[in-house]
């Protein structure tokens, strides 16, 4: 099964660092740490700085700790490195599967691909959006991570 997985948003500063902790966490959790797990962005516009801080505060409120992710733009070589690259939706998706190169072996899913009776495809953006934003973001985000580690566990 997967070795390495990684979380993709566009500006790695909510979405795909909150999956990033979320799943850290659990597979720490399961004794399954030697896993490994990243999270970066389709831009570079947030390049390293740390997560949003209500992103970081509703991480913290579900018991997970982001603060110490720090933002990246996706590399040609995670292509190579990563064996699940998950995208926070479908444009993400779009982007990722036409700049995957022709002999790139990792597989591009979407995060609802792994959730449990989904209600949705994607995860909606809460960066322009209140606590309620951030909230609902995080019970979807939750619900695929957690079917990502059942994936994991096979």
């Amino acid at each position: 099964m997967y070795k390495s997985v990684l979380f993709v948003c566009t500006g790695n500063i909510c979405r795909s660092p909150t999956a990033d902790g979320m799943l850290k966490h659990l597979l720490e959790k399961e004794g399954l740490s030697h896993i490994i797990v990243d999270s970066c962005g389709t831009h570079g516009w947030h390049e390293g700085a740390g997560p949003d801080p209500r992103a970081v505060e509703a991480a913290r409120q579900r018991g997970y700790n982001i603060s110490h992710i720090r933002s990246r733009p996706i590399r040609d070589s995670d292509f190579y490195e990563y064996e699940l690259i998950v995208a926070m939706d479908s444009g993400h998706f779009r982007t990722l599967t036409a700049a995957k190169p022709h002999n790139s072996e990792s597989d591009i899913k979407m995060h609802s691909d792994f959730a449990e009776n989904p209600e949705w495809i994607d995860v909606p953006a809460p960066y322009y959006g209140g606590q309620e934003h951030f909230d609902k973001a995080f019970d979807l985000i939750e619900n695929g991570v957690t079917g990502i580690l059942k994936t994991l566990k096979k």
